[in-house]
């Protein structure tokens, strides 16, 4: 049997065959095959889209004045709706004719009352005012009148939830005068009316001109982000960007709390490596050997601080006095964080021992021509061994030097009692301090950043300085003392200190936990432990909602503070940052293998 269609365009008595090609064609599946749902039914209150509904609403009314963001609890309401803003513009001489109809009529009105002696009616009174006001802002080109449709269908799985939503919805809208109403027998049209094709199939319009309208305006949703700066991530809420530039805050300095494995030095990666591209250079204090790819990536260098370490620190360094600083003042300055120093390394200092020490460091400063009152630029620094031997020709200092005996002669004097030999000068610098003893990390912390911090004061710079595991600090009043004092003054040589840590209770147990945090412009919140999310609650005033977010949360995402705003955020990368910034092991197994391979095929592995 052969089969025939009717060619269009063509008289209705001539008939064509069907060709073998068009029978083909019929049977591609197309795009609209695809996102169309399975199955179809509209009744006179909601439309049936497969496995889900949907139910359309129409604005029939508004107050007589709108405020600017009257608009925004709806577009940031947590639920799955579409909103169509349909506006059609009036010609002006069209609206003034109809606006000098109805002030006829107005008048008429107020006429017939004062007429009849009938108290007056304050309504028929502002409407006159307003229809005045409106033509003669009309007339003088100030605003313009448009037809206004505005439809929101919202989706749901059961008709019970659609309920739900429209209840909330209404009583949003109801407590600021604006009513909706089901499109009965029109939820086709309803729906085809919300669709991304701006056509106004309901029709249901309402005159409003420029100044309302413009309170509309569809982008409402809370977003919290700047002109200029680096992508943090995403807004969970409405996918905008979150962009910042934390130099251009009040201070510089950010928290980052999360859980282990949530994603905080992921999330400070990311940060470094876009920081990089806006002219700041960035150092890092890595207790975990986390930086040292993205140092290599980045043609930064990294040093690793250990026992049998070549890189070695003297704490004896002096910084250069600044213009606005005197020597004196330079030197005082260092033998206090010198004090504070040797009291961490010996465990305590009794007040005795303080004041010996004190002097002891006075002097054998000017054993190298070091005083107050000199001009010590470029003179060579003394070592711990010079102040153990002070320390032992001094009256009481005798225990002091025995104490000190460990750091000069014992195992652990390759670590501390050789010159300096890092050099700082570089856009991106990492110092790792994973392979020091646990007993010592504190101790090598505190030298590293004492020794950036006289690098800081030297030269002006925009600097980030990044200490991951930061709890290791506040473990030791001294220690956590002095990240406080870098936090504090940081601002002032243009530096911004971004502490991060997983032992939320340890950080905020310590008297300088909170002054950390309330001196910080930026935090994130990452995913929390249920052990510790009391303590974060009650620290950064959470509700109960952004409490269960937290715990909730997914690798990566979690609360953006800026000042007194938050948002939630969902941290993202590219492939090529993924690759260079992962601690994922399963991700860094694959890409060793892979270097290997092409080492064994003669060939040189890109550092990405």
């Amino acid at each position: 049997m052969a089969l025939f269609r009717r060619k269009p365009k063509e008289p209705e008595n001539i008939i064509a065959p069907i060709l073998p090609a068009d029978i083909y064609k019929m049977g591609v599946l197309e795009l609209k095959d695809i996102i169309a749902p399975s199955a179809l039914k509209i009744t006179p209150r909601l439309i049936h889209l497969g496995e889900k509904m949907a139910r359309t609403f129409f604005v029939i009314s508004y107050p007589r004045f709108l405020a600017g963001d009257w608009f925004s609890p709806i577009v940031n309401l947590d639920k799955i709706f579409d909103i169509s803003i349909l506006v059609h513009p009036i010609d002006t001489a069209v609206a003034l004719r109809q606006l000098e109809k109805k002030v006829a009529e107005v008048q008429s009105q107020i006429s017939i009352k004062e007429e009849k002696g009938l108290v007056r009616d304050p309504i028929l009174d502002i409407a006159y005012q307003d229809i005045e006001n409106l033509r003669d802002a009309l007339q003088q080109a100030r605003e313009k009148i448009f037809d206004v449709g505005l439809y929101l269908t919202i989706y749901g799985d059961s008709e019970d939830e659609l309920n739900k939503i429209e209840t909330e919805i209404k009583g949003i809208l109801d407590a600021k005068l604006v009513y909706l109403k089901p499109a009965l027998f029109q939820q086709e049209e309803g729906f085809k009316s919300t669709l991304p094709v701006a056509e106004d199939r309901l029709g249901v319009n309402y005159k409003l001109n420029s100044a309302p309208l413009s309170s509309l305006f569809p982008f409402v949703s809370f977003d919290l982000t700047s002109n200029r700066g680096i992508l943090y991530g995403i807004n969970r809420h409405n996918s905008s960007l979150v962009l910042f530039d934390r130099f251009s805050l009040e201070n510089y300095n950010s928290v980052i709390f999360a859980k282990s494995g949530a994603g905080k030095s992921y999330a400070t990666k990311l940060e470094i490596l876009r920081s990089l591209m806006f002219d700041a250079d960035i150092i890092v204090v890595d207790p975990e050997r986390e930086y040292e790819f993205l140092a290599e990536a980045v043609g930064g260098r990294y040093f690793n601080i250990s026992l049998t370490s070549e890189h070695h620190i003297n704490p004896f360094d002096l910084p250069y006095p600044r213009e606005d600083e005197s020597p004196a003042d330079v030197l005082r300055s260092n033998i206090i964080n010198l004090v504070g120093l040797f009291r961490l390394m010996l465990g305590g200092l009794t007040p005795e021992e303080d004041a010996i020490l004190d002097s002891a460091i006075t002097e054998t400063y000017a054993l190298k021509d070091i005083a107050p009152d000199a001009d010590f630029t470029g003179k060579p620094a003394p070592l711990l061994s010079d102040l153990e031997l002070v320390l032992a020709g001094m009256e009481g200092g005798e225990a002091l030097a025995q104490r000190l005996a460990k750091y000069t002669q014992g195992t652990w004097a390759g670590f501390i009692n050789k010159p300096t030999n890092v050099d700082i000068n570089k856009k991106f610098v990492v110092f790792s301090v994973r392979d020091m003893e646990d007993e010592l990390k504190p101790v090598a912390m505190y030298i590293v950043m004492h020794n950036i911090w006289n690098a800081i004061r030297r030269n002006l710079k925009k600097r980030l300085l990044v200490i991951d595991e930061a709890w290791w600090m506040m473990k030791a009043k001294d220690t956590a003392s002095f990240l406080f004092s870098l936090v504090k003054r940081g601002r002032k040589y243009y530096l911004g200190v971004a502490t991060i840590t997983q032992d939320v209770g340890d950080f905020l147990l310590s008297p300088y936990g909170l002054p950390i945090i309330t001196n910080s412009s930026l935090q994130l919140l990452l995913k929390q432990s249920p052990a510790s999310i009391d303590l974060v609650q009650k620290t950064f005033q959470l509700t109960d909602e952004e409490k269960y977010l937290l715990l909730e949360s997914n690798v990566g995402e979690g609360i953006f503070f800026a000042g007194l705003k938050h948002i939630a955020i969902k941290i993202i990368a590219s492939y090529t940052e993924d690759q260079i910034i992962t601690s994922d092991p399963s991700q860094l197994l694959t890409i060793k293998k892979a270097k290997q391979e092409l080492a064994a095929q003669g060939e040189t592995p890109t550092k990405t």
